[in-house]
């Protein structure tokens, strides 16, 4: 069969359509799945405070409650959390690093040690895992 025979015409744009109609169905179905990944609960840290040091390590530790503003989520939604840090040492190098932590609405105490020589010059929230989208 040649390309210009009138028969083939047909069942090469019957195949384009098909594969155009599946490619359609899927990308709807990547976008509502990708439009439910885009919520993430809203988290705000308060309360903080650091520990005197504790015999016999020595260590503080730094303690803060983080409010969990789910509204946009599925009722009883979870995920996780990073904190980051930007730690001073004494006779080291300043280094920023991220603690994850489990969130969970409305509110969640966290906390994370620090050797005696050590410091928090700052902390943010970091990185926020997904939940689904409330209808």
């Amino acid at each position: 069969m040649h390309a210009n025979d009138a028969t083939f015409a047909p069942r090469v744009s019957d195949r384009w359509v098909a594969n155009i109609a599946a490619i359609a169905v899927l990308l709807t179905s990547l976008t509502s799945a990708y439009g439910q990944s885009k919520c993430r609960p809203v988290l705000a840290i308060s309360g903080v405070k650091i520990s005197d040091m504790t015999p016999p390590s020595l260590e503080r530790q730094w303690t803060a409650v983080v409010t969990v503003d789910a509204s946009r989520c599925v009722a009883n939604s979870s995920g996780y959390f990073d904190i980051g840090f930007s730690r001073l040492k004494e006779n080291a190098p300043d280094i920023d690093f991220a603690e994850e932590f489990a969130w969970l609405s409305p509110r969640v105490a966290v906390s994370v040690d620090f050797a005696a020589d050590e410091a928090v010059e700052q902390f943010w929230i970091a990185r926020v895992s997904p939940c689904v989208c409330a209808p």
